[in-house]
């Protein structure tokens, strides 16, 4: 009996504690709660704050279109673009005044494979910010190479190497797992870039890395040197050089992949596929020719 009164005893004590540790905080509380409500509101207009400083990687990126606009010249009724492939084979470009190539601006792609992994080396068209947001990267390589995070909504790639080679980026998105880091170093260090007199970029490789050649296919597509005029949410033209390209039906992941009527046709050793309007893709199927030197 005397231990069932304890226990009882002892819940009693219990309840009074909990009650007067209850009466002590609302005490508390009565004086603080006076004390804010009694401060002055804040002024309905506060004083504006400076505009911070921009970012500091902002202040040094290129943020002009990844693009060249190549001169033109007049040819009978028509222009004419000289143009540099990244594989260093010159061509000249005549199409009717009305398509304007020479303003929608052109780009390079070149595929490669590092250790027998195929990558692409695509220029943003909307330059290094496209790529790096005004942020910082993850490490650099070399001194004209850096890497990025992944990049929201780019589905099965995986982080970036950017390179820049005079007012060219250039990136490599990976894939996957992606390149090992002893591969990535090797590319940085191998991959190697040079502007032309007309501001062309020429590319070469050595190391572990192969460039791909006109002609070669991967997964389907065409993954040779091409130039790409246009981009963005406009007109588009891909120029492939493929050698007997009427035996090849299929057509660049960049044209075909944009969800958007596409044609192509294969006109001297040069594939030429088309994305945009009706009208447009029609006058550049039938009217542009690519002269290779």
């Amino acid at each position: 009996m005397a231990d069932q009164f304890d226990v009882i005893e002892a819940g009693e004590r219990g309840r009074r504690r909990w009650v007067g540790l209850v009466v002590v905080l609302a005490l508390l509380l009565i004086p603080l709660v006076s004390l804010l409500t009694s401060r002055d509101p804040e002024p309905e207009s506060a004083p504006a704050r400076p505009t911070p400083a921009p970012i500091g990687s902002l202040t040094r990126l290129n943020n002009a279109p990844n693009l060249l606009n190549p001169h033109v010249k007049a040819k009978n009724g028509d222009e004419v673009v000289k143009v540099v492939f990244p594989h260093g084979v010159r061509a000249e470009v005549r199409y009717p005044a009305e398509l304007e190539l020479d303003e929608l601006g052109v780009r390079p792609f070149q595929g490669a494979y590092i250790d027998g992994i195929y990558r692409q080396f695509v220029a943003p068209y909307g330059g290094e910010v496209e790529i790096t947001r005004g942020g910082k990267p993850i490490r650099n390589y070399a001194s004209n190479v850096s890497l990025w995070p992944r990049q929201a909504g780019s589905g099965s790639y995986g982080q970036v190497l950017l390179f820049e080679f005079g007012k060219w980026r250039l990136a490599m998105y990976d894939r996957g797992l992606g390149l090992t880091f002893e591969q990535r170093v090797d590319l940085a260090k191998n991959l190697k870039g040079t502007v032309t007199k007309d501001g062309f970029l020429v590319l070469s490789a050595g190391g572990r890395t192969r460039l791909t050649k006109p002609g070669d296919v991967g997964e389907g597509e065409a993954i040779g040197p091409q130039l790409w005029f246009g981009g963005g949410a406009g007109e588009m033209i891909a120029l492939v050089p493929t050698p007997d390209c009427k035996k090849w039906a299929g057509m660049p992941g960049v044209i075909e992949g944009r969800g958007r009527p596409a044609d192509s046709v294969c006109r001297d050793n040069v594939l030429i596929a088309v994305t945009g309007p009706a009208a447009f893709r029609r006058e550049a199927l039938k009217s542009i020719r690519v002269t290779l030197k």
